[in-house]
């Protein structure tokens, strides 16, 4: 009987060997983990970042590190409210937040980000963002939460608060690193906010980090950002050597469409309105855009009221005369003539004129030469304008197409 227990026991041994050797990599990575997280658990906290620098070393780190990382900032997250401003736990997070990034362990993404939502030292908050630069891509929800934060920071900055460069800067740069197209309008507010010119370069470098349509993105910033930076989004696409004309055209007028319908609050980002205006309708009058045509009428009339109250130029009624004589449609052909028809029954009654604003009229309306406007060009001849008009006026009548 004693035999057959020591055969049966020997067997078992056997067995349990054999089923050792064959599982071993299985038995041997859970035991590292839980070996590592054991000590960890178990280790002060002053201890517990070298145990993390200890397992960084193992020659078998890629098989666990990254879950022991996430297990450290686990901890990190859960005894926050307390210990958030220990000198020990900010090395810990620092530590914990580079391992996860550098391992690209992908699923510390979302505890990182509560991580820098909780604490608010600059190095534990630097360190998150350079892990989730790595850790980010293509996930939308880091892109997103970056893209509020650097949003509403850029909001404080203009509000007189004095940001946290350091942290402000790793955001720009994770922002650039992760390359999402989405961070094009809040990456253009920074860049014109006024911050020093090393945040700008920053910012410069992550715009051009970013994929996808650059002109697109330009016009984003026209149509939803504030008139400063619509400003300086128009100036940037208007001047790109990179851009065709159908390209300029497109964002001038972009940039003529919403500032007709801008109504500014207050004095300055008015004047910024209407130099934008100003400048759309003369890049539109450059490239002949005639699908602008509706918006230049606008332009034109809303110029028109303001001259006659004294809130525009001469100048600048002269330059919405040159846009409608640009775009070159009937619409267009059939305003100045009515313009040049009233000035004609004024000059008629009371010998008044302006003689560059009727020139202007006459050039453009040759320039188009739609035939509505033959009866008004005529009736130059019978009234008592200098030469040069009446030349203008016969020129522009043999421009006439029939």
């Amino acid at each position: 009987m004693g035999k057959i227990v020591l055969f049966c026991s020997r067997n078992c041994l056997f067995l349990l060997i054999l089923l050792w050797g064959l599982t071993p990599p299985l038995f041997t990575q859970e035991s590292i983990l839980a070996s590592y997280e054991r000590n960890f658990t178990r280790a002060g906290l002053a201890t517990k970042a070298g145990i993390l620098r200890d397992a960084a070393t193992d020659d078998r780190s890629a098989e666990f590190i990254g879950e022991l990382y996430e297990f450290a900032l686990r901890f990190v997250l859960d005894n926050g409210e307390l210990l958030r401003e220990d000198p020990d736990m900010i090395a810990l997070a620092g530590i914990a937040a580079r391992g996860a990034g550098s391992s690209g362990y992908k699923p510390s993404a979302d505890t990182l980000w509560k991580i820098f939502s909780l604490y608010r030292d600059s190095h534990t908050r630097v360190e998150i963002l350079g892990a989730l630069g790595i850790l980010g891509k293509g996930n939308l929800q880091v892109v997103e939460n970056l893209n509020q934060f650097l949003a509403n920071q850029n909001n404080y900055f203009r509000s007189g608060m004095i940001p946290d460069y350091p942290t402000l800067t790793a955001c720009v740069a994770a922002l650039g690193s992760l390359g999402d197209g989405s961070s094009f309008p809040v990456l253009f507010s920074a860049m014109t906010a006024g911050y020093p010119q090393a945040l700008v370069r920053e910012t410069v470098k992550a715009l051009e980090s970013l994929e996808g349509n650059y002109k697109q993105y330009l016009i984003d910033v026209i149509r939803k950002n504030p008139p400063a930076e619509k400003l300086a989004a128009f100036q940037i696409g208007i001047d790109n050597q990179k851009f065709t004309e159908a390209d300029q055209g497109e964002l001038a007028e972009t940039a003529l469409e919403i500032t007709l319908d801008l109504f500014p609050g207050n004095a300055d980002s008015g004047a910024v309105v209407s130099s934008l205006r100003f400048a759309a309708a003369g890049a539109l009058t450059r490239l002949k855009w005639v699908r602008a045509s509706p918006l230049a009428i606008r332009h034109f009339y809303r110029v028109q009221t303001d001259y006659g109250n004294g809130a525009a130029s001469r100048e600048q009624l002269l330059e919405a005369i040159a846009c409608l004589g640009a775009v070159g449609t009937s619409e267009a052909a059939q305003v100045l003539a009515l313009q040049l028809g009233y000035i004609n029954s004024q000059t008629e009654r009371n010998g008044e004129y302006d003689e560059a604003v009727i020139m202007a009229l006459v050039q453009a309306l040759g320039l188009i030469g739609d035939k509505v406007a033959f009866d008004y060009l005529l009736y130059i001849g019978y009234l008592n304008y200098p030469e040069q008009i009446q030349s203008a006026a016969r020129d522009a009548l043999n421009r006439l197409k029939w």
